[in-house]
């Protein structure tokens, strides 16, 4: 601001000199001139004087540390660069080289008003798909700042989508409106609710007694029953999930893969699919559902053989077995319909397969996931995962890459290079050696047992027109007309919090949707890649540069206007460990650090 009033101060000494030239040129009175301009430029020179000096000093450090640099030549390192704004658009940078850094991002720019450019550190294929996912949703940057990234952040939303946050009284049920400056499509129903119950049983009295216009996940049990109920109809959601049995490496007895290996050949995956899954269920052949290209390459999971595994545990020194415990959380999912049951049918399997005792220890949601993300789950544990985008990296990048948690403990540095080379390759072809030998080190190293990609679906009152299921469990209720005002929502569990960049629970994901929108997004009850709050995101050549157009005209709900400052500090609060804003709910930022590869000023791994 103080450079802009300089040059235009010092433009208005110059019309006054020009008039005093044309003047003299024409042969008019100079002297005359020279006294009608002269209070202008006295007023000009006073208070040019102090803006000058400003900006002098404002400059100087800027032209100190060019020199110190130029004249140290090879000597220059290359740190992180900070957040520097070229005029007013934001700039965000680093060198991929520098020691520590992991990330997949070397800078991030607002070009214009209107453009982002996003420049990788090495190619990356599956850029739009990620940029589609709902924790990269974008928020305006004076509302990230006010909130100070936390406290009213994770309550209130402010988005750009069909539906606007009204109120969220805990432990009962979210209220949504209506967003009567959508860009898009508006929403069918002025308003919605979100309401909960772990119980699925419970969940379709509800929905039979018509206080509900819509439930997640029926039991195994209810399928059949909402199928020959005329009042209700019911959509069956494709397998893209996986359940498994995860265990720490960095604690004993987990910490020998013999241990783990004997696990996983003890443990009847069939006999849980059979019993406990809903129709549609497999058993998991692989971590991946097969439906991903190249979920399925490489060799299939360990046959069920209980000899061959107590024979495993006694060679790895546990002849009589050992004592842990299996933790999980009581929350329903499309892969895990009844963790109670399941649970308590591992906990059997162990003692008469293999003679391990384990404990059954329930915890509350978040606690649990946080735990599990900071690695702190000395036992088993009951997790799985719903697809977010329809690739390899979704799965395997997110729980086995160099930037994951630490669910599993130590990283398989074998295992974390091998999915690194295969990310940056486009064409699923070019990807299959490695995911082929990703797979086969999954298998050898046992982080997890996969157990079963589990059918799921959704009910709704036969009443409500233009009903889907997404197979990434983003239902778009917006597009969905109830009959009346009030669309009403029945999901397993109560969301965490609705700052959705730092969540990974589907509860908290699928409210955040219907309220904040990413550059990209996903097509309604599908997997395709859309355009969103950017009109197109493409790319250079070799897949490192991707330069994103933002959408003209949209508004956010508190009636600023979207620009590219917004999608840049969106990002970087994430990206960013040491950024002032990046808070959040955990301050994990899981999805950020897993899918773009790591932390900008990451603090160094204890």
């Amino acid at each position: 601001m103080k450079k802009n009033r300089a040059l235009l101060l010092m433009g208005l000494l110059l019309v006054a000199a020009m008039v005093i030239t044309a003047c003299t040129a024409t042969g008019g009175d100079v002297q005359q001139a020279i006294e009608e301009v002269a209070p202008t430029l006295a007023a000009a020179a006073t208070e040019l004087a102090p803006t000058v000096e400003a900006v002098v000093e404002e400059v100087a450090p800027t032209v100190e540390a060019a020199a110190t640099e130029l004249a140290g030549g090879a000597e220059a390192t290359a740190e992180p660069v900070a957040e520097e704004p070229a005029g007013d658009l934001m700039v965000v940078g680093t060198e991929c080289d520098t020691e520590g850094y992991t990330g997949l991002f070397k800078e991030i720019a607002a070009i214009d008003p209107l453009t982002v450019q996003f420049t990788m550190c090495v190619p990356d294929p599956a850029f739009p798909s990620k940029a589609a996912f709902t924790s990269f949703a974008i928020q305006p940057s004076e509302w990230l700042e006010s909130t100070g990234g936390t406290g009213e952040l994770l309550e209130h939303p402010v988005g750009t989508g069909p539906y606007m946050i009204s109120a969220w009284n805990r432990g009962e049920e979210v209220q949504f409106a209506k967003n009567a400056n959508y860009w898009g499509d508006p929403a069918v129903a002025d308003n919605l609710v979100f309401r909960w119950q772990s119980e699925s049983a419970a969940r379709l009295l509800e929905l039979q007694s018509g206080t509900v216009d819509g439930i997640d996940n029926p039991g195994p049990d209810d399928f059949e029953t909402i199928a020959n109920d005329s009042n209700l109809q019911l959509l069956e959601r494709p397998a893209l999930n996986v359940f498994y049995v995860g265990m720490n490496n960095t604690y004993a007895p987990f910490d020998n893969e013999l241990v783990r290996q004997a696990i996983a050949m003890g443990i009847d995956r069939t006999r849980i699919v059979d019993n406990f899954s809903p129709p549609g269920s497999e058993v998991a052949s692989h971590f991946t559902p097969c439906s991903i290209p190249n979920g399925c390459a490489g060799e299939e999971w360990y046959e069920f053989d209980p000899e061959a595994a107590r024979a495993l545990l006694a060679e790895a020194g546990y002849p009589d077995g050992f004592e842990t415990e299996i933790a999980y959380r009581d929350v329903v999912r499309g892969y895990l319909p009844d963790p109670n049951i399941v649970a308590q049918d591992i906990q059997a399997q162990l003692e008469e397969n293999l003679g391990i005792t384990a404990t059954i220890n329930v915890m509350e949601s978040g606690a649990f996931l946080a735990a599990a993300d900071a690695g702190e789950l000395t036992g088993l544990h009951l997790l799985g995962w719903g697809a977010d985008y329809p690739d390899m990296t979704n799965f395997v990048d997110y729980h086995f890459g160099a930037g994951s948690s630490a669910q599993f403990g130590d990283h398989f540095t074998d295992l974390t290079d091998v999915l690194s080379q295969a990310a940056s390759l486009a064409g699923d072809d070019a990807r299959a050696p490695l995911y082929e030998q990703a797979n086969n080190l999954i298998k050898q190293h046992v982080p997890m047992v996969p157990v079963a990609h589990g059918g799921s679906g959704v009910a709704y009152l036969a009443s409500v027109q233009n009903p889907h299921v997404s197979p990434l469990g983003n239902e778009t209720f917006s597009q969905m007309d109830p009959g009346k005002d009030t669309f009403v929502w029945m999901q397993n569990a109560e969301p965490i919090s609705l700052y959705c960049a730092d969540e990974t629970d589907g509860e908290s994901l699928r409210a955040c949707e219907q309220v904040t929108e990413a550059l990209l997004a996903y097509e309604v009850g599908g997997t395709a890649v859309i355009p969103a709050l950017a009109t197109s995101c493409e790319p250079n050549e070799d897949l490192t540069v991707w330069t994103c157009q933002l959408r003209e005209g949209v508004s956010f709900h508190d009636g600023s206007a979207l620009d590219a400052n917004d999608v840049v500090t969106s990002y970087v609060v994430q990206w960013d460990a040491a950024n002032p804003l990046h808070v959040g709910n955990t301050g994990a930022f899981s999805y950020f650090s897993a899918l773009w590869g790591g932390f900008l000023n990451a603090p160094p791994a204890e």
